[in-house]
């Protein structure tokens, strides 16, 4: 039987452990980021060490994808103003908000639709219409690259949309993801820059993977790419899907191999001499705040890592390692103690639950943790989405996995069947936050009491 003074400690260490996350976010929100590295004075605007004299460009083109990509926009607007001639924003459903000199359309994530598909070709042909005396300040942030599918010849919305399902379902990375949507596209890989007609193009970045990697942010719309049509080929026959992709797409890349379609453009080409890439919010960011609050709160922090990947169950235990050993011999950082890490793990479906990898990380730590007290576990999406459901993450402590059992819920059947959702909302555990308009990949926090 539970103890009523550990469910009251279990209690109060979510609520310090959601106040550590809300930290976070507040730092990479994207009207911080933009205000760190846009600023304007008289007719000089200052893009991170770049400056513009407003009064030589004719036209300022806003143009941006993603989920924090409207957010990000509202602030461009309240620096800018009057002088943005024209715009458009592409981002999730229910992740817009008002704009006065920007278009807003909102499209499916993480499988493109058809609105997606129609607000990516408007938003080329935007870019289409700026030149050299132009300015296109272009705000990704992550999602950018399933919000904007603009098909390459011979390929369909439906051909990319059944690619897409495979990749995620099989627990391809995001690296390899959006290679492979880089080669499948008009849009991506560079070829944003290779519209814009000499135009400046300044992209404000809020990275959502790991090392920042600027062409795979959003699929480098703005970026060169190093990868090839062969890498996409290596991939999709790596991870066994290559025979299960629509014909079409083996024979785009097939025709890329044997040089029958150009590749994406490459670093030093041409497109990208007036291009100017500035990665203005990250995951690192958001873990240097977390850690101030945790101190704040009373406890000594310590950030594990920011580049945490792999399998979300396998992640799960090692951090849950790190954690009991804190509690049970101080080390590598003596309690009360708050671990951070972050990064973006994958789960591979073999089950046919609800659930997403924050939940499936929280799920494995709850196993991994059962039978502990004063530990508690929160693993969470910065997006306030983990996978196809209305949950951030959720909260695991050492006395989950009891107290399922005692609702008739098997932890170890609900991993089993990726179905870790139903599971966390039976014990009240999820962590439902809405939309929080960023998006810098995942956290965990684990809190260990004295």
């Amino acid at each position: 039987m539970l103890l009523i003074s550990e469910r009251k400690e279990a209690n109060s260490l979510k609520q310090t452990a959601q106040a550590i996350f809300n930290g976070g976010i507040q730092a990479v929100s994207p009207e911080a980021c933009i205000d760190r590295y846009l600023t304007i004075s008289g007719s000089l605007l200052q893009v991170a060490e770049t400056e513009f004299d407003l009064d030589q460009i004719k036209h300022i083109f806003v143009v941006g994808a993603g989920k924090a990509s409207a957010a990000m926009a509202h602030q461009v607007e309240n620096i800018l103003g009057h002088r943005i001639n024209d715009g458009l924003i592409i981002t999730k459903y229910r992740h817009g908000v008002p704009l006065e000199r920007c278009r807003i359309v909102e499209a499916r994530h993480p499988v493109p639709d058809k609105n997606g598909m129609d607000g990516a070709a408007s938003l080329l042909e935007m870019v289409s219409r700026a030149g050299p005396e132009d300015l296109i300040l272009c705000l990704i942030s992550g999602g950018a690259s399933a919000l904007t599918p603009a098909p390459a010849d011979g390929v369909s919305l439906a051909d990319k949309q059944h690619t897409t399902r495979l990749l995620l379902e099989c627990g391809t990375t995001i690296h390899e993801i959006n290679t492979i949507r880089k080669h499948l596209s008009k849009i991506k890989g560079g070829q944003l820059c290779a519209a814009a007609n000499g135009a400046r193009v300044v992209s404000l970045i809020l990275s959502d993977v790991i090392g920042n990697d600027l062409d795979i942010i959003g699929s480098g719309m703005t970026a060169p790419d190093p990868g090839n049509f062969m890498d996409c080929k290596l991939i999709l026959e790596d991870r066994r899907i290559w025979n299960a992709v629509p014909e079409s797409v083996r024979t785009r890349i097939r025709a890329g191999i044997n040089g029958q379609v150009p590749d994406t453009p490459k670093p030093g080409d041409s497109v990208f001499f007036g291009v100017t890439n500035q990665v203005v919010g990250s995951l690192t960011d958001a873990l240097s705040a977390a850690q101030k609050e945790a101190e704040r709160l009373g406890f000594r922090p310590l950030v594990l890592s920011s580049m945490i990947q792999g399998e979300a169950k396998e992640a799960a235990k090692v951090l849950c390692a790190i954690a009991r050993e804190v509690k049970d011999s101080g080390r590598p950082v003596a309690p009360p103690a708050c671990l951070l890490s972050g990064g973006e793990t994958t789960v591979s479906i073999k089950g046919s639950g609800t659930g997403g990898r924050n939940m499936e990380l929280a799920l494995a730590g709850a196993m991994a943790l059962a039978g502990t007290s004063g530990i508690m576990l929160l693993s969470v999406g910065t997006d306030g989405t983990d996978g196809p459901t209305d949950a951030a993450g959720a909260f695991a402590g050492g006395d989950t996995v009891s107290r399922a059992k005692a609702l008739g819920l098997s932890a170890e059947k609900h991993l089993a069947d990726n179905n870790s959702y139903p599971f966390f909302a039976a014990l009240e555990d999820l962590l439902i936050t809405g939309p929080t308009r960023t998006n810098v990949m995942d956290m965990q926090i684990l809190l260990i009491s004295t």
